[in-house]
């Protein structure tokens, strides 16, 4: 209940950083998302916050459920995908996704994974519900290196409430998946003011 809070608090700023300070790294992740989805998926976006990635995946698929905790973020969101009627925004937690078994082609989560205190958990959610031959897209904010002003500025933003778990090199968040026990995963790297790692798992 704390964390949705917190969300709802900042939803009207959130834009501020994901399209503004940081709009290098969360346009490409827009690009790379959407160029995972083709016109026949039914995807899954979990934590899909204001919609910035709802967005460039909505012209692309057959219909996409987009869920988060926060009611004002996903206000946010619809307004950015209002002209979409393909798109469902919903209250939904990664942590305990309301959807049957295999039932999502593509499934996305994009800048949550590093927020969340038991992560594994929410990957297994996501690859329960994708089919077989379906993909998991996980994008998630990096560190340049091990220490840096990358480093510091996950701090502040942990400071203002974000409750930062992780924090990956790209290294570091290809180790987690593969100590996870996830082989078949391709990463790219997206350089910006705060980098992003992108990992597809292919189910």
């Amino acid at each position: 209940m704390e964390k949705k809070l917190f969300w709802d608090r900042v939803a009207w700023a959130y834009d501020i950083f994901g399209v503004l300070i940081n709009k290098k790294a969360n346009l490409e992740i827009r690009k790379i998302v959407a160029g995972k989805i083709t016109g026949s998926d039914q995807v899954l976006e979990c934590a899909c916050g204001t919609g910035i990635v709802s967005e460039a995946i909505a012209p692309k698929c057959q219909s996409l459920v987009a869920t988060d905790i926060a009611e004002k973020m996903l206000n946010k969101a619809r307004k950015k995908c209002a002209k979409y009627k393909q798109v469902d925004f919903k209250i939904g937690d990664i942590m305990r996704i309301e959807a049957k078994d295999n039932c999502f082609d593509k499934v996305v989560a994009a800048n949550v994974i590093h927020l969340l205190p038991e992560p594994l958990l929410a990957i297994k959610e996501m690859y329960r519900v994708c089919k077989k031959g379906g993909k998991i897209i996980i994008p998630t904010y990096i560190n340049e290196k091990e220490r840096g002003d990358v480093s510091l500025l996950s701090k502040l933003f942990e400071r203002a409430g974000a409750g930062f778990q992780r924090q990956f090199t790209f290294q570091s968040y290809q180790n987690f998946f593969q100590d996870a026990g996830y082989k078949d995963v391709e990463y790219t790297i997206i350089r910006g003011r705060v980098p992003c790692a992108v990992a597809t798992i292919q189910k």
